[in-house]
């Protein structure tokens, strides 16, 4: 995956370090701004292209108008909110007005911050909707730290599944899942990957370790079932 530019935007300076820190470990360009001026005139800055801005909805006096003024200068750059900067649900509602639905909590672990950020970073390998998905609600074993949990499926597809949500499993989890496809005797068993979790929508599980037998029986059904 190449590297991405990212501007981290607080006036926080351990948060921005923290994050520029892990951003840069992986190979990323990191920008830290401490002022809505910077982060304004960083999108002005010949030859750089952001891929993702990092923000603290309190950098000015008006986060809404924060970001309507990254949408009118920076297109549809993604956008991530820190959430301890957000104060209410009116907030998180006008921020969805905005087309922002992902936040982050900037006092996470270094090692969490990448795949934190690896939906916006790279939807392309993330993002739910790349390929066909069917709505699917079977059953599900879950075993991950030595724990066994059950669920239900909320779709199926290809490189993965939705779950109804479960609420433990932080972002870059691997679980296995062990689960029977309607019509089948087949028990398929895969090593997920948690690659998106949201409280209202669920957790999803990209597939990184499956048989090609199972990978074969999902493919089929995925394209029996869809339209």
């Amino acid at each position: 995956m190449s590297p991405k530019t990212v501007l981290i935007a607080t006036r926080i300076t351990e948060v921005r370090k923290r994050f520029v820190t892990a951003l840069q470990e992986a190979g990323n360009v990191a920008i830290e701004v401490s002022t809505a001026e910077d982060l304004f005139n960083k999108f002005e800055a010949p030859a750089t292209r952001i891929n993702l801005v990092v923000l603290d909805f309190r950098l000015q006096s008006s986060g809404v108008e924060t970001v309507r003024t990254i949408r009118q200068i920076g297109g549809n750059v993604a956008i991530i909110i820190f959430s301890g900067s957000i104060n209410s649900a009116a907030e998180v509602q006008g921020l969805s007005g905005l087309g922002i639905s992902r936040y982050i909590n900037e006092h996470c672990e270094m090692r969490q911050i990448l795949p934190s950020l690896a939906p916006q970073l790279y939807p392309d390998n993330f993002n739910r909707r790349t390929s066909v998905r069917i709505t699917l609600g079977i059953p599900i074993v879950l075993s991950f730290d030595d724990s066994i949990a059950a669920a239900l499926t909320l779709n199926l597809g290809k490189g993965g599944l939705g779950l109804r949500t479960i609420s433990s499993l932080e972002i870059g989890t691997k679980i296995k899942v062990r689960f029977r496809l309607p019509g089948s005797e087949h028990e398929i068993e895969a090593v997920g990957r948690v690659a998106w979790t949201d409280h209202r929508a669920g957790t999803g599980l990209q597939f990184v370790e499956i048989k090609t037998r199972d990978q074969s029986s999902v493919d089929d059904f995925v394209d029996q079932h869809s339209s």
